[in-house]
C-alpha cells in the first residue's frame, strides 16, 4: 500500500500525458513559450482570477509575490506557525521578520483573532497608506506589512475575517494556496453570496505544483495569481532576471531565474482538466473515513466549516495516541504521515526569533496529535476498508 500512488494516476491518463510531452519535445521550446502561456490562462480561468504567472515552485511564487509588494528588511509578515517551512522561509529570505499567530485547532488554519491580538499589542494604529509608496508613516519600531494565511490540508482559512483585519490595518494579504487549488470560500446555503476560489480573495494567491499536490507536475512548478495587473507584470519581470520584455539583455530590476518549464506546463494542462473529478473523489473518500471513524476511540476527524469546501489534499485526524497508532499501522503495512511534528517557531532555523515552548499552545498541541491517512483519487475502497479496520483494531486493543 502507498500513502500516495502517483503511478496509478499517470497510468490513468498516460496517453494524454505522453502526447503532451512529445509535443513539447518536437517544438524545441522548453522554457516559457506557448504551453506556459496557455496554462497560465487556463489556471486564471479555473480560479476566477484575471492574471496568472507561472514560476518554478510554490516557494518562489510566495517569494516573488512578497517581493512584488516591496516587502523587505524592517518589515513584518504575520503567518501561521503550523505549516511547511517555505511559508516563513521566504519572509526571512527577503530580510523581513516572520511573526506567528496561533491557529484555530478545529481547522488547523491561522486564527484571525490571534492576528488582531498581536496587532493591538504593538498599538498598530499609526499606519497610513501612501498611493506612491504603499505603507509608511509608522510610529512603531516594528512594521507589519502583510498577512500570509495558509489554506492547510485543502480547507481555506477564515478569509472574511482576515480581509477585514487587513483592511482595518492596511495590510497586504498573500494566500498560500499550495495545498488548496480548487477550494472555495463563501456561503453554501445562500446562493446570492458568490463563492470565491482559493487565491482570489487576497492581493495574491500562490500555488505549488510539487508532484504530491492535488495538481502535481512531474517535477517542481508553481504559480502566482492576482487581479492586479501591475503585480502580475512585476512578477513576470522578477521571474526572468528582471529582463525587459521589449529589449534583449536589458535588465530593469534585480530579479531571479524562476521560469516554469514548458514540459511541466504541458503535463499540468492535461491534469487540470481532471482536477474537479479528482477533488470530488477525494471528498468522497474523506466522507467515508468520517463516517467509519466517528466515535472510534478519541479520534477527531477533520472538521469542515460550513462556509467552505475542503479539497482534502490531506486527510488528517487527531488523537492523543498518535505515535502509538502510527507505529501500529506501519506494522500492518499502512503508511501514514505527520504534517507537521514541530511548529515553525521551534525549528532551529528560527531560533533567532526568540520564541519559546508554550507561546502558541494550540499549534503545539495539534503538532503532537495530527496523523494523515492515505487519500488520493485512485485509492480503492477495499484498501480504505483495510485501513479503517486496522484503526478499529488498535482502539479495541
Amino acid at each position: 500500500m502507498y500513502f500516495l500512488d502517483l503511478k496509478k494516476q499517470y497510468k490513468s491518463i498516460k496517453k494524454e500525458i505522453d502526447t503532451a510531452i512529445k509535443k513539447v519535445l518536437n517544438s524545441g521550446s522548453f522554457i516559457d513559450g506557448d504551453e506556459v502561456a496557455k496554462f497560465e490562462k487556463e489556471v486564471a480561468k479555473f480560479c476566477g482570477a484575471k492574471y496568472a504567472v507561472g514560476v518554478n515552485s510554490g516557494t518562489d511564487a510566495l517569494f516573488l509575490s512578497l517581493k512584488s509588494l516591496g516587502i523587505g528588511a524592517g518589515d513584518e509578515v504575520i503567518t501561521t506557525p503550523f505549516t511547511f517551512i517555505a511559508t516563513a522561509e521566504v519572509i526571512a529570505n527577503l530580510g523581513a521578520k516572520p511573526v506567528f499567530a496561533d491557529i484555530n485547532p478545529k481547522t488547523f488554519n491561522i486564527d484571525p483573532q490571534k492576528i488582531e491580538e498581536y496587532l493591538k499589542t504593538i498599538n498598530c494604529k499609526a499606519i497610513t497608506r501612501s498611493k506612491a509608496t504603499g505603507l509608511k508613516n509608522y510610529k512603531l519600531k516594528t512594521k507589519p506589512k502583510a498577512i500570509i494565511p495558509v489554506h492547510l490540508f485543502g480547507q481555506m482559512a477564515d478569509m472574511a475575517e482576515i480581509m477585514a483585519i487587513a483592511k482595518r490595518y492596511r495590510l497586504y494579504v498573500i494566500e498560500d494556496t499550495a495545498q488548496a487549488i480548487g477550494a472555495e470560500y463563501g456561503s453554501v446555503s445562500s446562493p446570492q453570496v458568490k463563492r470565491k476560489k482559493a487565491g482570489t480573495i487576497g492581493d495574491l494567491g500562490c500555488f505549488s505544483f510539487y508532484p504530491s499536490k492535488n495538481l502535481g507536475a512531474f517535477g517542481d512548478g508553481g504559480m502566482a495569481i492576482t487581479n492586479n495587473n501591475k503585480l502580475a507584470e512585476k512578477i513576470r519581470l522578477l521571474r526572468n532576471h528582471g529582463s525587459s520584455p521589449k529589449e534583449k539583455y536589458l535588465n530593469l530590476v534585480i530579479g531571479t531565474n524562476s521560469r516554469l518549464d514548458a514540459i511541466q506546463a504541458a503535463i499540468l494542462r492535461v491534469k487540470l482538466k481532471y482536477l474537479p473529478k479528482w477533488s470530488k473523489k477525494r471528498a468522497e473518500i474523506a466522507s467515508y473515513y468520517n463516517k467509519a471513524l466517528k466515535g472510534i476511540g478519541d479520534i477527531i476527524t477533520p472538521i469542515v466549516d460550513q462556509k467552505r469546501n475542503h479539497i482534502f489534499h490531506q486527510y488528517t485526524i487527531r488523537t492523543k495516541y498518535r505515535d502509538r497508532l502510527q507505529k501500529y499501522l506501519k506494522n500492518q503495512g499502512i503508511p501514514t504521515q505527520i504534517y507537521y511534528p514541530r511548529p515553525l517557531y521551534l525549528q532551529p532555523a528560527f531560533k533567532y526569533l526568540r520564541y519559546k515552548n508554550g507561546d502558541f499552545p494550540e499549534a503545539e498541541k495539534v503538532a503532537g496529535e495530527v496523523l494523515s491517512l492515505p487519500i488520493y483519487p485512485e485509492l480503492k475502497r477495499k484498501e480504505q476498508d483495510f485501513i479503517i479496520r486496522k484503526i478499529k483494531e488498535f482502539y479495541a486493543q
